[in-house]
């Protein structure tokens, strides 16, 4: 059940966030603002998260003593240190903020959580939620209890920048004399529609009393030809706002496209797919909110000062009567608003989990087959669909309310209304036609009314997009503190001093730890190492996905942290083991880069990754379109295609990741020798498994659990009879038999 707030809420931006959030409530609990980016640095949100560990070294960092454990239901009552922060569901993170008695002396526990909303539950739930052993007597919960010190006040806190509406007016300035027209438009639709309460009135005082027939036609003959005029204005006026809004929704779409990929590699770590695509669809909520709803809600000012003047003009009585029911009904509507927030978000966060369910699905569909689990998977998905079914219940029920109570306001105003004017008809100081008229007004204020309750629920909306599109916005690019552009680096070594990387922060496990080592210039480096060592975090390092968390990575004299990865990216050619095939003519995937595609130069990256007798079988041959991610090809297939973009590319400097991994011995041997010639003058790093693809390399380099175990020549490795002999030994036996 949700509950009336008392705690302020706040909602997590995106599904890893719970922690972060719950960081940010309890701080703004004790006094202090935290924007979500700022909490995001404190916290170190990583690729699930953030884990109680985290969490507690940034309470800590933020000036919180801490204290985490597991307690029981009935010591967490006992010793109420609130407001705490509990692990829930075994997944999630929520803010116990109060432990309270009802009347019937049952225990309510209020939560605070940052996917959803305020929250009141009873033990048996609460159990189940917080205590792993689905709530048994005497089952532990795990809880983080904060308390300020003097160093949470002496802080100052870090409200990170804030991006409101304001920062649309750099789209809809380009559109200012559309907009005027427009303006122009609404004040002559205004100005027409007052001419209509003032002939109503005409054609029954004066056409029908004085029983003039040719001046009621005439009368009418006036109100055809506005309507006419007002319904011609009302065409260009939408037509001027679809497209005005088109163009700006195609503008914003672009900006958010541009700003996404120039964002670190980081930051789409820790965001979900469906979260990303849910800020997609905030920019329609934008657009509309924008091009509709802000227009439609100035046009109905516009008729609300002119009707309302008319109105106060016919009738004081009316007008105080008319304003009252509409004071009333604000009221109503606004006591609405906190619930529609609370179920707003619930909506989005099961929208979001049967979304990641349906991908899912579509995604394993092949391993569902495969083993027999279609009925779980289905009744995974049936649970996430009842789930949202029962919110859009409880929404329309909240809807349905609010609206019969809405209705109830407004038809009580206009009986008064009624009774009212009838009574000044009957007593002579209203005209039959001025009472029909100030019925017209009535109804065109109607309008106006709904249309601002309207533009509130709108604007309620719309801040929740804004504030998710203005997440990406205002993220750091990765390229905005390097002051490196350019530099003739093609003849440089690359050195790694003292490099150690953790994915989640300092307290987790380090994937790479005191790495020091030389790459030559124009050499063959290869990595090797079991599974887990850190091989492939070390070229995503080497590439600038990401920072390490102490050291330094050199391109020759400079730093890679200065120096621009647009830049740094254009001189390698690069395979990862999760390289994407696009939904493009097999040409296109090969020359990916923004240039018309040389085909001598193509051909001859196909002939080195060994794909032209494939191609060539295509009917459309190098014109052939893929299916997204390689669908219809082969792995290995797959696999050459992305070798063939890398060599395209003609880089001075080359990393593979277990570039042949999928191919048969064949085709390996075949494309290796192919890459010897190759790699002659490149600066060269291979990331491998396979003796055949490292055995040649200049420098082979062993990693065991992110440190450097060994480095040497593959005749000196083997001589040693270390970590590469052994990880390579049964390849070596297969190669002497």
């Amino acid at each position: 059940m949700i509950f009336k707030p008392r705690f302020h809420h706040i909602k997590q931006p995106d599904a890893m966030e719970c922690g972060a959030t719950c960081l940010r409530m309890i701080a703004r609990h004790y006094g202090k603002m935290y924007s979500a980016e700022a909490m995001r640095r404190i916290c170190t949100v990583g690729h699930n998260g953030v884990s109680m560990l985290s969490l507690n070294e940034a309470a800590v960092k933020i000036g919180f003593r801490t204290v985490c454990g597991r307690m029981t239901v009935e010591k967490l009552v006992e010793q109420h240190p609130f407001p705490c922060i509990l692990h829930w569901n075994q997944e999630h993170f929520v803010v116990l903020h109060r432990v309270e008695r009802d009347r019937k002396g049952k225990l309510k526990f209020h939560i605070a959580d940052p996917g959803k909303y305020l929250l009141a539950l009873d033990e048996e739930a609460f159990r189940k939620a917080w205590t792993p052993g689905e709530g048994m007597q005497g089952e532990k919960g795990i809880l983080m209890a904060l308390q300020p010190t003097s160093v949470f006040h002496s802080l100052k806190e870090e409200v990170g920048t804030e991006r409101s509406l304001s920062f649309l007016w750099s789209y809809l300035k380009d559109y200012k004399s559309l907009f005027g027209q427009l303006i122009a438009g609404l004040v002559i639709g205004s100005g027409l529609q007052l001419l209509f309460p003032f002939l109503t009135q005409a054609v029954v005082d004066k056409g029908i009393n004085g029983k003039n027939l040719n001046l009621i036609y005439l009368i009418l003959l006036g109100q055809l030809m506005l309507t006419i005029g007002r319904t011609s204005v009302d065409f260009i006026r939408r037509w001027l706002l679809l497209h005005i809004s088109v163009r700006i929704n195609i503008t914003l779409l672009s900006d958010f496209f541009l700003k996404l990929m120039r964002l670190p590699m980081s930051f789409f770590d820790t965001k979900l797919k469906e979260d990303l695509m849910q800020r997609i669809n905030d920019h329609q909520r934008l657009e509309q909110f924008m091009a509709a709803q802000t227009l439609n809600t100035l046009f109905s000012v516009f008729s609300f000062l002119i009707f309302g003047g008319v109105l106060l003009y016919y009738s004081t009585a009316v007008f105080a009567i008319f304003s009252g029911g509409c004071l009333i009904y604000a009221l109503w509507i606004c006591t609405f608003l906190q619930k529609r927030k609370a179920m707003d978000y619930e909506f989005f966060d099961l929208y979001a989990r049967r979304q990641n369910k349906t991908i899912q699905i579509i995604d394993g569909m092949q391993d569902i087959k495969l083993q027999n689990c279609e009925q779980r998977k289905c009744w995974e998905w049936e649970d996430t669909q009842a789930d949202l079914f029962h919110t859009n219940i409880a929404s329309m029920k909240l809807q349905q309310t609010q609206e019969g109570g809405s209705l109830f306001i407004n038809e009580v105003k206009n009986i008064l209304i009624t009774i009212v004017t009838a009574t000044a008809v009957i007593e002579g100081q209203l005209t039959l036609g001025m009472m029909l008229s100030i019925q017209y007004i009535i109804g065109q204020l109607n309008v106006p009314i709904e249309q601002l309750m309207r533009f509130i629920y709108s604007w309620q909306d719309v801040r929740l997009s804004i504030e998710r599109i203005n997440e990406v916005h205002l993220k750091e690019n990765e390229n905005t503190h390097r002051k490196v552009i350019d530099f003739h680096c093609s003849r440089e070594d690359i050195l790694l001093k003292n490099v150690t990387f953790s994915y989640n922060g300092s307290h987790s496990l380090k994937v790479l730890e005191d790495i020091c080592l030389r790459i030559p210039n124009g050499k063959v480096t290869a990595i090797v190492g079991a599974s887990g060592s850190g091989k492939t975090t070390l070229l995503k390092l080497l590439l600038g996905f990401y920072p390490p968390a102490s050291g330094d990575i050199l391109i020759g004299e400079h730093r890679l942290n200065e120096i621009n990865l647009r830049f740094w990216r254009s001189l390698c050619g690069v395979v990862m083991q999760d390289g994407y095939i696009f939904s493009e003519s097999i040409a296109r995937n090969i020359a990916l880069d923004n240039e018309e595609i040389d085909y001598e130069r193509m051909l001859s990256a196909a002939r080195i990754a060994n794909i032209t007798e494939m191609v060539e079988q295509l009917p459309l041959k190098y014109d052939t379109v893929i299916g997204a991610n390689g669908q219809g090809i082969s792995q290995g297939q797959r696999q050459r295609i992305l070798i063939a973009r890398a060599v395209y590319k003609s880089p001075a400097f080359l990393f593979f990741d277990e570039a042949t991994n999928s191919l048969d011995s064949g085709n390996e041997r075949l494309i290796v020798d192919n890459l010897q010639k190759f790699y002659q003058g490149k600066t060269t790093v291979i990331v491998a498994h396979r003796l055949s693809t490292v055995k040649h390399a200049d420098q082979i380099v062993v990693l065991d659990k992110g440190r450097i175990s060994e480095t040497g020549t593959h005749d000196e490795l083997i001589r040693k009879k270390g970590t590469y002999y052994n990880l390579i030994k049964n390849q070596l036996e297969l190669g002497n038999s």
